[in-house]
């Protein structure tokens, strides 16, 4: 049997409460940090759903106070599962604030600490995506692709191909400059842990995470105007099956 669990993020961003709440609270500002298409039916009792790669969680919102706070969660499943989050969001001086997220639930089964680990990794990798979309893109929307590569086997041998496709001599490390290909754009690296590695150019960012019992992903956010995902996912497909086939 797993655990109750609850995980606390927390940043201080150059951003307003309202600016953040945006990005919390609305399709198009979830759909530029978070992982594939998202929708918002605001207000208490209303309703967050996503879609990505197949998986279509719904969650019932709990409270709305914008821009202060935001929580929403899953009905408990017949096994005990589910999960809830809650956004609090505090202006400070200066136009800044700081955003606190809490993420609590309960997971069963024998192998929930391989889930854990995975679902730990993954909450950093939003959590600091968020950061990063409203410190560097706070007003923009972006246009969010998915890709998925082929099956893989040796995860360390996989970041090592990652880094060399990147134009690096060893697997990514925070701060790295690196050439995004398609489109040979120049980005640094803004988060690496067993789990995904996140870069952001001037233009979009892109995410590389690793598949629960499957292949290398990409969930990427370009905020290009104009930006067709068919085109974008099927040339970042090619990509990942060209690197990692």
């Amino acid at each position: 049997m797993g655990p109750e669990f609850e995980l606390v993020d927390t940043a201080e961003v150059g951003a307003t409460p309202e600016q953040v709440w945006a990005a919390i609270a609305t399709g198009p500002g979830i759909d530029s940090w978070f992982m594939g298409r998202n929708e918002v039916e605001g207000g208490t009792g209303g309703t967050v759903r996503g879609a990505f790669g197949g998986y279509e969680p719904e969650y019932r919102i709990r409270e709305w106070e914008p821009p202060g706070k935001l929580a929403y969660g899953s009905e408990t499943a017949p096994d005990g599962r589910r999960i809830a989050y809650e956004f609090l969001v505090e202006g400070r001086a200066g136009g800044s604030s700081v955003i606190r997220c809490v993420t609590s639930g309960f997971l069963p089964g024998d192998d929930w600490e391989d889930e854990f680990e995975a679902m730990t990794a993954g909450g950093a990798l939003f959590f600091r995506t968020l950061v990063e979309y409203v410190t560097y893109f706070a007003g923009r929307t972006a246009v969010p692709v998915t890709a998925f590569g082929p099956p893989v086997g040796d995860w360390e041998q996989v970041w090592t191909r990652l880094g060399t496709a990147l134009g690096l001599p060893a697997r990514p490390a925070e701060g790295d400059r690196v050439r995004i290909e398609p489109g040979g754009r120049e980005g640094v690296v803004y988060l690496v842990n067993d789990q995904a590695v996140g870069v952001r150019t001037g233009e979009a960012m892109y995410r590389f995470l690793r598949g629960f019992h499957g292949p290398m992903v990409a969930s990427h956010h370009v905020f290009t105007p104009g930006t067709d995902p068919g085109t974008e996912e099927k040339a970042w497909g090619e990509w990942l099956n060209r690197v990692f086939g």
